[in-house]
């Protein structure tokens, strides 16, 4: 819908969206030349003018990643991680969130600075320690010790009691424990459907990281069938030659569940970030 007033073929207007539309390219052409790289031969990478046209090595290359690596299995592991680890984030970073948004508790404010703080600390500096408490556990070399270190994090509770805050208002909490809700039940019934937009951008942003997550299963994570698919593909790597159009292949491959997936909540994603900014 135009708005009153507005002209449709204005200057500015036609800045903004070429502009728009200049960075929108910029932003898709790495994943479209990682294709196009992954569809021809591996010295396509070194020729000039460089390749822009994909080519018909495309399932070739897909051959040699099934074939180099377990990638189906690889797949699944990052499947199971990443989609464990977001349910719990989701579940314990909102439950903390209202905990710091509406509750009343001695220390509130100071712990909640160290939960702020702690996101201040470089994640290198807690991977000696970190792997020390796994090892310790008998946890190296399995799914678990990627799950459970990151079933809650800072910025998920930040995020959340942040939109809590804002979106929740103190009435209808209070209107809440007058018909006698306990406070789990008034985070479950009251403030939990209220968040779907913020679940639905904290979850995508902890879904991500997670898929694309490489130093810390690397570290833990030395046989091959419990392998993540970002370590999977290191090990693509030759050690005195390098497939190019294969790496390249196996790392598109490796992508398009993530594209599926904004894509499903997308629409959810926009709509948090949209309702945030009006709000404040």
């Amino acid at each position: 819908m135009r708005e009153v007033g507005s002209k449709p073929f204005s200057m500015g207007r036609i800045g903004i969206y070429s502009a728009l539309v200049f960075f929108s390219l910029c932003a898709l052409f790495p994943l479209y030349w990682m294709f196009v790289i992954g569809s021809n031969h591996t010295s396509a990478v070194s020729q000039f003018p460089p390749a822009i046209m994909p080519g018909t090595e495309f399932f070739v290359n897909a051959g040699k990643v099934f074939t180099n690596i377990n990638f189906l299995q690889a797949l699944f592991n990052t499947f199971i991680v990443a989609s464990l680890i977001t349910i719990s984030v989701l579940f314990f970073c909102s439950l903390a969130g209202f905990a710091f948004a509406k509750l009343k508790f001695r220390g509130k404010n100071g712990l909640f600075i160290f939960v702020l703080a702690t996101m201040m600390v470089p994640a290198q500096l807690g991977l000696i320690p970190s792997y020390m408490i796994v090892s310790q556990l008998g946890w190296i070399n399995t799914l678990t010790a990627l799950i459970v270190p990151a079933m809650v994090n800072a910025f998920g509770v930040f995020w959340m009691r942040q939109y809590i805050s804002t979106a929740v208002p103190n009435e209808l909490i209070d209107a809440g424990r007058m018909d006698g809700c306990s406070n789990f039940r008034l985070y479950w019934t009251v403030v939990l459907p209220i968040l779907r937009p913020a679940l639905a951008t904290l979850g995508l942003i902890t879904y991500m990281n997670v898929w694309n997550d490489f130093l810390w299963p690397l570290v833990v994570l030395k046989d091959r069938s419990v392998h993540t698919i970002q370590v999977a593909l290191k090990t693509l790597n030759g050690t005195y030659a390098q497939d190019y159009s294969m790496v390249l292949n196996g790392t598109f491959l490796a992508t398009l569940p993530l594209l599926v997936i904004f894509l499903l909540f997308s629409k959810q994603v926009i709509a948090g970030i949209t309702e945030g900014a009006i709000k404040s």
